[in-house]
């Protein structure tokens, strides 16, 4: 039974609504962003603080502040095990020990173990993957992204939709190439903002100032370092972050397809533009590892017939080409990104 079916939205107003569909991204970057969106919404700042506070309390939020952009800092990679059924309990426990580990699910396909793991350096983190495998005994798969078409898991939630952005007419979506080798270009300054704000910001009238007297700066300077990072896309948007799950979007579907090389910037920038399409890269074919898929897809729904529907409209449609549909089945780990990891290039990988 997903979150909806237990109607969540049952005691939410149009104020309560409006922070969580239309704050997810834009909160403003200043010495008192509440009072910014309070005076947007007809209320005061401390109601609009409570209100944020109250939706994280009951979990409709996961936190209040930056959503960070791992490859761009550092080094990340999805990964995949085929972990055997009798020791499957055991393989994720060896792959949820690494901090670096930020995400990982179990999916109803071969490869059933798929994780995200997130480095300071592509040496770092392959030095995880071949830990992860002389421990585990299981051959990783491991598929970095090498073109960004289109990421975004900011979308409305308050409504009826069965699968996401139904009522979205369109995005907008580019190639954008994705550097193994990336290392975060950071001032001392930003190193430390983006540690003390990996898991949120402050839950207060004066979070860049909260911020600023925990690492020893001053608060313009924080405010600065934050649109700065913003501009270079470190970090992705700030807002208030919305756990899709709890908001009954629960039945979400992975789909890998087999696009011939030459026309995949051009299907990967045109499917990456439908609005029901919340994910599309490219990530390399493993041929031998028997994996040829090279276009990652993701749709998230709430409705498993619904988002079967749509990647049908997919196939016909926009990608003629062999897939394979990975479910979801159960979350084994999600946490952000650890920045502590990002920040210090050099140290040898640890669980």
């Amino acid at each position: 039974m997903s979150a909806l079916d237990e109607d969540w939205r049952a005691d939410l107003d149009a104020v309560d609504a409006a922070l969580i569909d239309d704050y997810q991204s834009g909160f403003p970057v200043v010495e008192r962003p509440f009072r910014a969106v309070a005076a947007d919404l007809g209320i005061d700042e401390a109601e609009a603080l409570e209100r944020v506070r109250r939706l994280r309390e009951r979990g409709i939020f996961r936190r209040f502040g930056a959503v960070l952009n791992p490859p761009v800092i550092g080094s990340s990679t999805l990964a995949a095990v085929a972990a055997p059924a009798e020791r499957f309990d055991e393989v994720a426990e060896v792959i949820n020990g690494y901090r670096q580990v930020n995400h990982n699910y179990r999916r109803d396909h071969t490869w059933n173990m798929w994780f995200v793991v997130t480095a300071a350096s592509r040496r770092k983190r392959d030095a995880i993957l071949a830990e992860i495998e002389d421990r585990t005994g299981c051959p990783v798969l491991n598929l970095p992204m090498l073109t960004d078409y289109y990421i975004d898991l900011e979308f409305p939630v308050v409504n009826d939709d069965a699968f996401a952005r139904e009522s979205v007419a369109a995005t907008d979506a580019s190639a954008t190439r994705i550097s193994e080798e990336a290392v975060g270009d950071l001032t001392e300054l930003e190193a430390a903002l983006l540690i003390e704000i990996q898991d949120g910001f402050p839950l207060s009238a004066t979070p860049y100032r909260d911020v600023a007297e925990s690492i020893g700066a001053d608060p313009g300077d924080v405010v600065d370092a934050v649109e700065r990072l913003l501009a270079d896309g470190c970090i992705k948007r700030v807002g208030c972050v919305v756990n899709h799950v709890v908001t009954g979007f629960d039945a979400n579907c992975m789909v890998v397809w087999d696009v011939p090389d030459d026309d995949l910037d051009a299907r990967g920038e045109a499917v990456g533009e439908l609005p029901y399409v919340t994910l599309c890269y490219h990530r390399p074919r493993r041929p031998d590892q028997d994996w040829e898929y090279n276009l990652f897809t993701m749709i998230h729904g709430r409705e498993a017939d619904a988002v079967d529907a749509k990647i049908d409209e997919l196939a016909a449609e926009h990608l003629p080409f062999d897939h394979e549909r990975l479910y979801s089945t159960a979350t084994l780990k999600q946490t952000g990104a650890r920045y502590d990891e990002l920040v210090s290039a050099g140290s040898e990988p640890e669980s």
